[in-house]
């Protein structure tokens, strides 16, 4: 596991069906995953430990992952499969204006990510009881 962005945040799971940009896919003012296409249309990013397998790169995600840190919408922590070095930026730019982001880590194998709460700290993410 490598991390992107460090930090710690810990939350019920949110493993992605399909990919995902945050750029028209997820709503900065309510946390809602709002691609109509995605399997997980309406589910809740904020206070999530967020998986996802397969990022979807667009320049603009950066500004939607901003806005919900801006919000306090945003995943307690994001778990990458693949890296996406746009969702890293938004975390700089967060601590640049003095906000809490959450971690980024990459884990390539993400088999052992389903459901459950866990805690991501120390680029290590645990289950919780």
């Amino acid at each position: 596991m490598s991390v992107f962005y460090p930090g710690s945040g810990e939350g019920e799971l949110l493993v992605l069906a399909a990919p995902l940009s945050f750029w028209g896919g997820v709503s900065w003012e309510t946390g809602a995953i709002t691609n109509v296409r995605h399997p997980q249309l309406g589910e809740i990013v904020t206070g999530r430990v967020l998986v996802v397998p397969e990022p979807v790169g667009s320049s603009s995600s950066a500004a939607v992952l901003l806005e919900l840190i801006r919000a306090g919408k945003a995943p307690a922590a994001i778990i990458l499969g693949r890296p996406d070095a746009i969702l890293v930026v938004a975390c700089l730019v967060a601590r640049e204006m003095g906000w809490t982001a959450p971690p980024v880590l990459l884990q390539q194998d993400l088999s052992g990510l389903s459901t459950g709460r866990v805690r991501v700290a120390d680029g290590e993410v645990r289950p919780l009881a």
